[in-house]
Formats: C-alpha cells, sequence, structure tokens
C-alpha cells in the first residue's frame, strides 16, 4: 500500500491515552523525524528508549528465527477477492507486485488438507491415534468414537463459524475456498513495489476518513494531533492502531525501497532510501505531523506485544505442527522463548481501561469498534497491488486477532455447550506472529534510519 502518506488532508496524528501517554516524553533531541521519539512517557514506567532496547536486543532476534520456519513462512490465502466496495484495476509500477504462489508438493504435509483442533482447546494437534496400539483387552467398550461423518463435520464448522464471527474484528478468508492458494512469506516479501497515486491514496482515504470514529459519534473527517484529545479512550485507541500501522508499512517500503539500475547492464538495488523516509516523516514536510505518526508505531507494538502476552499460555500448549518433529520441537522452544521474554516486559498495554464498564452503552461502543475494524479489514480486498494486498491482509487480521486476544474473556476460561472456548485458527495465529514480526522489524529499522541520518547530519556539517 504505498504512497499512503502522499494524500492530503494527511490523516496521521499521534493520540494521548489515559493509560500510555507517547506524548507527554520530554524532548531533547533536535533530530527532524526523531525529534518526539526521546524521553520518558507519562504515567508508566518505560520510555521509547526502553522499547527500542526491549525490542532490538531482546525480542527481534528470536522473532526472526521463528518467522523463518515451515509453520510460519505458509500461509493459505485468497488474493482474488473482489474488491466490495469499488471496481480497481490498478496496475503495480514494477514487476516485483506479482505474489508466487507454492506449488502442492512445496507444502510440508502437516499444513495440508484439514487442520485438526480439540474442541475444548482449538489447538492444532498431531494426527497420531491411527498410531497409536490398541489395548485388547477392554473390547473397546468404554472408548469414545471420535469420527465424525462429513454431515456432522459441516454442522460443527456452521456453528463454529457462527460463534467465531461473534469474537472476530476481521473478515477472514474461508479456508475450505478453493480460491486459497498457499504464499511463502520468505518468497513475496513486504517492500517498494510502486503501488501509488490515486488507487492507494483511495484505500487510506477510506480507512481514515469513513472507517475512524470522529467527534460526535459516526464517521467522520481526518484527524490530527490538533483535534484528537475531542475523542473518548477507545476511539482515540482505534485511530492510533490505524496510524502506527501506516507508519509500521511506510517504514517497511523505505527501508527495503528500489533503486533502478543507472544503465541497462545492471541490476536495480533494494535498500533503505532516507531520502523517502525523510519525505514521510520530517516534520517540516508534514505539518509538524511526521513524528507524531511514529511515535503511533510504538503504541501498536505495545499492544500487540501485550496480546502475544496475554495468550501465551494458549501458544505453550499448541504444537505449530508441519509434519517435520525435529524442526516441530524446535520451533516450540523458540515460540517458548519468544513468550517468556514478551511477559518479562516491565510495563505492558492495559486493556482493563477499555470498555471496563458493563452498560449498554459500553456494550455499544465495542460492537461499533468491532464492526468499523471488521471493514477495514474488507477494504484489505481492494488494494491493486497483490504484493501490497498480501502483506495488508496479513497485517489487518493479525491486528483484528490482538483485538480479539485484549478483549476476549480469561483464556483458560472452561467451555459449555452453549459457548466454545477460546480458540484461535492456524491462519489467526500465523498473521499476528508475523504481523507482530513487522511492527518489530519497523523499531528495529526506525533505529537504523536514526544512525544513517545522524550520521549524514554529521557529513552535512
Amino acid at each position: 500500500m504505498d504512497g499512503a502518506s502522499e494524500f492530503l488532508p494527511s490523516p496521521h496524528s499521534i493520540l494521548k491515552t489515559d493509560f500510555i501517554d507517547l506524548d507527554s516524553c520530554t524532548v531533547y533531541s533536535s533530530g527532524g523525524c526523531f525529534c518526539k521519539l526521546e524521553g520518558r512517557i507519562d504515567d508508566c514506567s518505560c520510555n521509547i528508549d526502553t522499547v527500542d532496547h526491549f525490542n532490538n536486543v531482546k525480542l527481534y532476534p528470536i522473532l526472526r528465527s521463528i518467522l523463518v520456519t515451515d509453520f510460519f513462512r505458509y500461509i493459505k490465502v485468497n488474493l482474488n477477492r473482489g474488491c466490495p466496495f469499488w471496481p480497481d484495476d490498478s496496475k503495480c509500477a514494477i514487476q516485483d507486485c506479482s505474489v508466487k504462489a507454492c506449488p502442492e508438493e512445496q507444502i510440508p504435509p502437516g499444513l495440508k488438507g484439514h487442520q485438526t483442533f480439540k474442541i475444548d482447546s482449538g489447538k492444532n494437534v498431531k494426527p497420531t491415534q491411527a498410531d497409536e496400539p490398541c489395548d485388547e483387552n477392554h473390547g473397546g467398550l468404554g472408548a469414545i468414537n471420535q469420527t465424525i461423518s462429513d454431515e456432522n463435520f459441516e454442522d460443527f464448522q456452521r456453528w463454529q463459524k457462527h460463534d467465531d464471527s461473534i469474537d472476530t474484528f476481521c473478515e477472514m478468508d474461508d479456508e475450505n475456498s478453493l480460491e486459497l492458494q498457499y504464499v511463502d512469506l520468505l518468497l513475496n516479501p513486504e517492500r517498494y513495489t510502486g503501488y501509488k497515486g490515486s488507487s492507494a491514496h483511495r484505500i487510506w482515504n477510506s480507512i481514515y476518513k469513513e472507517n475512524c470514529f470522529r467527534f460526535g459519534g459516526g464517521y467522520g473527517p481526518y484527524t490530527t494531533s490538533k483535534n484528537l484529545e475531542a475523542l473518548c479512550l477507545e476511539k482515540r485507541a482505534f485511530y492510533r492502531t490505524v496510524s502506527g500501522l501506516h507508519s509500521s508499512i511506510s517504514i517497511h517500503l523505505c527501508a527495503e525501497h528500489y533503486t533502478k539500475a543507472r544503465d541497462c547492464f545492471s541490476k536495480g538495488e533494494w535498500g533503505p532510501n532516507p531520502q523517502e523516509f525523510k519525505r514521510r516523516f520530517d516534520p517540516t514536510l508534514t505539518d509538524g505531523e511526521g513524528p507524531q505518526w511514529l511515535k503511533n508505531l510504538y503504541f501498536i507494538y505495545l499492544l500487540e506485544l501485550r496480546a502475544i502476552a496475554k495468550a501465551a499460555s494458549y501458544f505453550e500448549n499448541e504444537l505449530f505442527y508441519t509434519g517435520n518433529e525435529e524442526n516441530d520441537k524446535q520451533v516450540q522452544v523458540a515460540i517458548k522463548k519468544l513468550l517468556e521474554t514478551a511477559k518479562s516486559f516491565p510495563d505492558h498495554f492495559n486493556e482493563n481501561v477499555m470498555f471496563s464498564g458493563n452498560d449498554k452503552e459500553t456494550r455499544k461502543l465495542k460492537e461499533e469498534f468491532r464492526l468499523h475494524f471488521l471493514n477495514i479489514s474488507k477494504i484489505m480486498d481492494c488494494v491493486g497491488c497483490d504484493k501490497c494486498r498480501l502483506w495488508g491482509k496479513i497485517q489487518i487480521q493479525g491486528l483484528g486477532t490482538a483485538f480479539k486476544i485484549l478483549f476476549s474473556k480469561d483464556l483458560s476460561t472452561n467451555f459449555s455447550v452453549h459457548r466454545k472456548q477460546f480458540r484461535l485458527t492456524r491462519t489467526e495465529v500465523v498473521s499476528l506472529f508475523n504481523a507482530f514480526g513487522r511492527l518489530s522489524n519497523s523499531v528495529y529499522h526506525l533505529d537504523k534510519f536514526r544512525q544513517i541520518l545522524g550520521s549524514n547530519q554529521k557529513t552535512e556539517l
């Protein structure tokens, strides 16, 4: 979704919250884009430097090692679903916009076909029942018949889909659709594609202008740091997550930017483009808003970090099964290390202050929050660039999964016949970890751009 920060009026801004106020940091730097990214954060004991160190030194290396494994690199996605809002015939500027689907034989055997989920836990499990020896002494009289007819299986799927729709924040692809295809995310990295202009502007324009909350309710005009305080906490948080995701995507495009070949005998190169970064975030070029947009990256980072930490007990019981027993065990070990690191962060996002009441207005606000984000997830099918659509869907699905975790009841609550226990599909798990991986990558590259631009500034002096 390149070209995102080009259209005016600018939709990005910082927002102040009652639980993590990134706008009140003490500013001593005159580093342009980074002038707001220093100092202490009000109402909690951490500061931006703490987040930078935690991510870049402790968490980022672990997360990178996890996302290259088979369970997390392959995802099943429908990139052919039409836009429900408008026709789109936009084209990408370079060939790298296209997405390369995986041949069936390349997919790990454990990821093919129907995934097996335990009804009481929702985790993907290794299909070992057929391999286990039977106890011939009991004759099978006390055994549970775990076979399910095709008709009953379809009924279970319909019930599950209905239950999931109550809590979901995203329009998820139908996993039984014939149009779904496996994609190797390592072969289709998120980077600059040349997708810009009216098509990209229309995507972000629809997200900000028609789906973010306005002052007084409903949909409305662009929000800036000058008018954001008129909104309630939940609506400010909604805007800030969208803005933070927008900033993160922009950083990815700047970090993996394409420089054309100088002549016909050489190839173009991918790499950081500090001038493009300045164009998108320098306060003198963004009416002072650029540094505020970057600060929203930290907000969504903390939000998704908290979601992963909150669901730690759930993920610790996952097998992350692909059929390669040795690799699967290594992934489980790495995941536990990541979860321990995530839980060790001292100042997590506090979701409990949101939707804290139990009155009619609070429930209505939460449902509006969910439906607004659900609508944004549908807009992802309107993105004209295939690769941008792929990563847009993954990151929106990941954020929606984080919302689902944060605003669900206790994850350890036992289910009843009337209500399923909390569960996540494999697509939700893969999307969440890859989405957080993108945010972690952005925080990491933000520090790299700080070093590059600081070095350039010294050279100019």
